[in-house]
């Protein structure tokens, strides 16, 4: 029996003459999907799978299908004859271009079975010739196809050899996806040996005697992104204890650039000894030939990167972009090992590094060295942890998953740097690479065109449809507050289902029904401000602004609308005031940084405007034209004329004006500055490493803003219903109707605990008042209930759920430290879905 062993994620090509039982091998060996047949291909372009006159177009579907499951990894054969070098070597090229392996499985027959299988065969009416000169020219090509660029041919001669075999797939020897640690990813060494068991000891490693390796009673792995050797005092030491760890199965090791050209030079291949070389040549001279040749082995046998965690996790030298994550090719060996350059040199004579990390958006986290910077930090879910050891600076490890960065300082210089210590994308302006991209500016390509982002509650994703998104980003683009400070929009929100209550289109009983349906108990009905929704990011200092949100400005914070633009020209002294407002509860959070969602108030501090211009001018018209026209219809009706009806109507309108006006002048007041300014925060959405708004109960909320003391703080009034009691649901029912009777806009009902989005209830229903709602349908509404009852919530509802999930999204993301452009992904898919076409008055 022969057992062929092919990659998991690769390229098999069968190759056999017409009749030599290909289809029946792929067919038992390999799933459906995973077959691609020219045949078949033939038949899709011209409905017969015998055409040749379609197999030029037979043969770009083949290529087209087999390219693009090459490029989502997907195992791939293809089965066509495959006996001319030429179909081959397209074949090889397809598969390196997406550098995967590919392998050939030679199927040989007699030619005499060959032709009486075809024979058999209807649909097969082409002559024995054909048989005859396949044979032919696979007999030519076999001499020279283990040179073709496969990774191996197996040959398969006889139909008892065929029927026999077995094919089994391998794991690629970077597929390491299995193992989830927790890991210890230790950057670049170069043969810093007293540092390197310093900061295992500070992990909580236990060095074995003699430097022969090390465990961790926690059972941690530690991973080690390459460059062991060169340039510092005992490299012979550092590749002792490593080798010992990964022999021991308490470590993996990634190759770095200095241990394959160290490896070229044991080897006796001709190199050039600088950049630390000659350090570690002369170190290892000293050695045992044992231990040089068990070295050697070593940094031969090291692989270019490591796929961790379920694919969570990747480990390359140089770092590594996602297209390349778990493939195998030259290329991708030679990115993991030197990174990439822009083919300039700086002005120390060096490569300048072609800063992939800023463009990187993977979802695996990227973990490299090979360029050294002063400290470790967070680049689009990469992280360079090559912080100059043997140049004096320290030695960095990641710890993970928990992403905490150890570091232990230097001994002292041990190699003079050709260029200094200046980190290429955070430190000195000056000394950036030319091919550096600020990570606060964000790509259009990150937001562009028909997308789904992934939500973790809501279940699945959210679509934002490509028209959407161009609204967005117009708006965005023109408009926004500096995108690192966008970090959540307020999703929409939809009202209760439309009351029958005589003279009420909205009403507490129908929120209290619905939640109870649904099997929410417990409530809070929060006063519902009549403001303007305001997103506060605060920030300690500016010195916290630019580490944990990348703003250099000198500003340490930043209030905006819903719609994500500033409030004000300038919000310097709100932001002030405010920090030193929150202060206390930044400290009592142990964050020094925090995101709250808010009305600010008044209405009329943003939407002097919009009030004069469309709510004041209808006031003022109908105070001006209706007690005129009451007039006139009062003389008419004192002459005997019937128009009792339409003075009635006229004299209702009145009235209605005059509720229209009132209903918006209590929320405008005088504002001079900060002066008369009330901010009314009644959720914080995160701080460091929480997004309290999903994670905690609307009562922690509501009491820990409680202990705001400030008097630019106004409180957000509330009560708590149980929905299964009668009482309950009464007494906040009164509640409400007092709230309103005073002028209040309403209220909103919210389950105490955040609902998790995949029983579809709502995350809060708005109840709004009989007299606000002039405000929104117009002076003369209650004239038209029977009609606006018929309002049509459904869109507006959805619309509410899909936003919500999208900014807790945003919000798990910022919490967790992801990347911008991963948070504003979610945010911006908010924006976009408010373009889509909703009845403003809901």
């Amino acid at each position: 029996m022969t057992e062929i062993v092919v990659p998991e994620m690769s390229l098999v090509v069968l190759v056999g003459v017409s009749g030599s039982g290909k289809s029946t091998f792929a067919r038992r060996h390999f799933g459906p999907t995973q077959v691609i047949s020219s045949d078949f291909c033939r038949g899709l372009v011209s409905d017969d799978e015998n055409d040749q006159t379609a197999t030029a177009d037979a043969f770009a579907v083949l290529n087209y299908i087999v390219g693009t499951r090459l490029r989502r990894g997907l195992l791939t054969v293809v089965d066509a004859t495959n006996v001319q070098w030429e179909a081959r070597k397209k074949l090889v090229e397809l598969a390196k271009s997406h550098d995967v392996l590919v392998d050939a499985i030679v199927l040989e027959v007699p030619e005499e079975l060959a032709a009486e299988r075809n024979r058999s065969r209807p649909d097969r009416d082409f002559g024995a010739h054909v048989i005859t000169r396949q044979r032919k020219d696979l007999r030519r090509s076999m001499a020279r196809i283990s040179r073709e660029g496969f990774r191996r041919v197996h040959v398969l001669r006889g139909p008892e050899e065929i029927e026999a075999a077995t094919v089994v797939t391998e794991r690629a020897w970077n597929d390491r996806r299995e193992l989830t640690g927790p890991f210890d990813v230790v950057g670049d060494v170069h043969g810093c040996r007293s540092e390197l068991e310093t900061l295992l000891r500070t992990l909580g490693w236990e060095i074995e005697p003699g430097g022969t390796g090390a465990v961790h009673p926690g059972g941690r792995t530690a991973v080690f992104v390459g460059d062991l050797v060169d340039r510092g005092p005992d490299s012979p030491g550092v590749l002792r204890l490593v080798m010992g760890m990964v022999a021991a199965g308490t470590a993996l090791c990634v190759s770095g650039n200095h241990e394959q050209k160290l490896a070229r030079a044991l080897g006796g291949r001709k190199v050039r000894v600088a950049h630390g070389l000659k350090e570690s040549l002369d170190q290892l001279a000293a050695e045992p030939e044992e231990f040089r040749r068990d070295a050697l082995a070593f940094m031969d046998g090291l692989v270019s990167h490591y796929r961790l965690d379920g694919g969570r996790l990747v480990v390359a030298h140089a770092g590594l972009k996602e297209a390349y994550h778990g493939r195998a090719s030259g290329r991708v060996r030679a990115f993991a090992l030197y990174g990439d350059t822009t083919g300039e040199t700086d002005e120390y004579g060096l490569p300048v590094r072609y800063p992939w990390a800023r463009e990187y958006r993977g979802r695996a986290m990227v973990v490299y060295g090979h360029t050294p910077v002063p400290r470790a930090e967070w680049v689009n879910n990469t992280i360079c942890l090559d912080t100059g050891a043997v140049f004096g600076g320290t030695l960095t490890a990641l710890r993970y998953p928990e992403k905490e960065i150890v570091s232990v300082p230097a001994e002292r210089v041990w190699y003079e740097p050709v260029r200094p210590l200046t980190d290429p994308g955070h430190g000195d302006p000056g000394h950036r690479d030319p091919g550096y991209r600020d990570p606060g500016v964000l790509s259009v390509e990150d937001v562009r065109g028909t997308r789904h982002v992934e939500v973790r509650y809501g279940g699945g994703a959210v679509k934002v449809r490509e028209e959407n998104a161009a609204a967005a980003l117009e708006i965005m683009s023109r408009f926004a507050v500096d995108p690192r400070w966008l970090v959540y929009l307020p999703p929409t929100m939809a009202p209760a289902q439309t009351s029958r209550l005589e003279g009420h289109l909205e009403y507490p009983a129908e929120a209290f029904a619905e939640f109870a349906a649904a099997g929410v108990d417990r409530v809070v009905c929060e006063e519902k401000h009549m403001g303007s929704r305001a997103v506060v990011v605060l920030a300690a200092g500016p010195d916290v602004a630019a580490a944990r949100f990348g703003v250099t400005d000198g500003t340490a914070g930043a209030v905006y609308t819903r719609t994500g633009r500033p409030f004000f020209a300038d919000t310097g002294a709100l932001v002030d005031r405010l920090r030193k407002a929150c202060a206390p509860l930044m400290r009592e959070l142990g964050s020094d940084w925090l995101v709250l969602d808010c009305e600010l108030l008044p209405w009329s501090v943003k939407a002097e405007g919009l009030i004069r211009e469309q709510y004041a001018s209808v006031g003022a018209a109908a105070r001006a034209a209706l007690p005129e026209a009451i007039a006139v219809l009062e003389a008419a009706a004192g002459r005997g004329l019937d128009v009792s009806e339409l003075l009635d109507r006229t004299r209702r309108r009145s009235v209605n004006a005059a509720r229209f006006s009132q209903a918006y002048a209590r929320y405008c007041w005088p504002v001079a500055d900060l002066d008369g300014v009330r901010l009314a925060p009644f959720q914080i959405l995160a701080c460091e490493g929480r997004a309290t708004a999903a994670t905690e109960p609307r009562t922690w909320h509501l009491e820990t803003l409680s202990r705001l003391d400030d008097p630019l703080i106004a409180p957000t009034r509330h009560v708590f219903a149980d929905t299964s009691s009668p009482e309950s649901v009464e007494a906040a029912t009164a509640w409400w109707e007092a709230l309103t009777a005073e002028g209040g806009e309403g209220m909103v009902v919210k389950p105490v605990q955040v609902p998790d989005g995949r029983s579809r209830v709502q995350p809060g229903l708005k109840v709004r008042g009989r007299e606000y709602l002039r405000i929104v349908y117009g002076p003369d509404y209650t004239e038209s209930l029977d009609v606006l009852r018929n309002r049509f919530l459904g869109r507006k509802r959805s619309l509410a759920l899909r936003e919500h999930a999208l900014g807790l999204e945003a919000l798990f993301r910022l919490a967790g430290g992801e990347p911008l452009w991963r948070v504003h992904e979610a945010v911006f898919a908010v924006l976009a879905l408010e373009s889509e076409p909703v009845d403003p008055r809901l």
